[in-house]
């Protein structure tokens, strides 16, 4: 899974979807990828052509819809979110920090 094209916090599966579907919407995905084709002729760069821009992507597309939202439900952790050695970045280190002592350990 990637986290491109969507909050870097997240992980998703990509989907592909023609260039005037790339508009990442949902901050948490499904990270989108177009396919631009070229053809070099002549010494002359032709194109793009928009390879994704086809229905016969359109199954494609669905299951990564549905395992979007599947990996979604799962809440606020992995898979959907990173894990937590990952969001150094975020305020998430400084408000686990915070709440250590409120831990418990499981194991005990």
């Amino acid at each position: 899974m990637v986290s491109g094209w969507m909050r870097g916090s997240h992980n998703g599966p990509m989907m592909p979807v023609s260039e005037a579907e790339a508009n990442p919407i949902r901050f948490d995905g499904p990270p989108r990828v177009v396919g631009l084709g070229f053809q070099v002729s002549n010494g002359e760069l032709i194109g793009p052509v928009d390879l994704f821009d086809d229905p016969a992507f359109d199954p494609t597309r669905e299951e990564a819809a549905k395992i979007a939202t599947y990996i979604r439900r799962h809440g606020p952790f992995e898979p959907h979110r990173l894990p937590a050695e990952e969001m150094e970045y975020t305020s998430l280190p400084g408000v686990m920090e915070k709440l250590e002592s409120r831990f418990e350990d499981m194991d005990e």
